[in-house]
């Protein structure tokens, strides 16, 4: 096993310990979520002709949950090996920075894919959704968790204390995966927040998402997955560098 390689176990290994906490709670959040609005809209909305309301929000609530808990993954280790001052001892490894982007990256689709699984496992029980491009799916999920992991090292080396990585996380991250489609398709909204939810990167991930299960889009899955890909791309380069120059890590 390779230096990258045994990061990314070390990393795996970290949130798996408490899987209670990383993997069973958002998934029992999104069952949460499902109960109350499946039952309060069910019958009462129609967003694709055919398809109920409950399988509907279903795609959504398995996005939503990868991408925070993706997020949560990369930022929360890094944040809390700078505050308890145990992250020297990955600076004294001969690890290159890639490697470290790497296995940041991939612990955090891991991650994300494990809390969708779980999601999508219970939810189903609720709303059958259909599978019509089961590709799509796998696509916008290991991108979607990968953008957000590399987003959760940007953010995870960017914050000195837990307070600075809660803002970003409740002012940033949370409000855009709830403003991008979960709940809801933009076709219903006023012109101008259509226009708006365009502006936000988190749409195209869940709409392309959806996309996969049910055949339908608010916009064109080829757009959405041209979007996402490069969002993640910067992103990650974004991240890349700052690791390479040792931004807020060597001091």
């Amino acid at each position: 096993m390779n230096g990258w390689q045994m990061l990314f176990y070390k990393e795996v290994l970290r949130f798996w310990k408490v899987g209670f906490q990383t993997v069973a709670a958002p998934v029992l959040t999104a069952m949460m979520y499902m109960l109350i609005f499946g039952h309060v809209l069910e019958g009462r909305v129609e967003v694709f002709d055919g398809v109920s309301y409950t399988a509907f929000l279903v795609p959504g609530l398995v996005m939503m949950s990868m991408l925070q808990n993706s997020f949560s993954n990369s930022s929360s280790s890094l944040i809390q090996s700078k505050v308890m001052g145990n992250l020297i001892f990955i600076l004294l490894t001969p690890l290159s920075h890639w490697a470290w982007l790497w296995a940041y990256v991939m612990s955090s689709v891991v991650r994300g894919l494990a809390v969708g699984v779980g999601v999508m496992l219970v939810t189903s029980w609720y709303g059958q959704p259909h599978f019509e491009h089961p590709l799509w799916i796998l696509m916008f999920a290991v991108l979607g968790s990968g953008l957000m992991g590399a987003m959760g090292v940007v953010a995870g080396l960017w914050a000195e204390k837990f307070d600075q990585l809660a803002a970003f996380q409740n002012f940033v991250i949370v409000p855009m995966t709830f403003l991008s489609g979960v709940f809801y398709s933009i076709q219903s909204l006023p012109t101008f927040w259509q226009n708006a939810s365009h502006l936000n990167p988190f749409f195209y991930m869940i709409d392309g998402f959806r996309y996969g299960f049910f055949g339908h889009s608010d916009v064109s899955p080829w757009l959405s997955l041209a979007i996402v890909a490069t969002a993640c791309l910067l992103v990650g380069g974004i991240a890349e560098r700052m690791l390479r120059t040792g931004y807020k890590v060597r001091h």
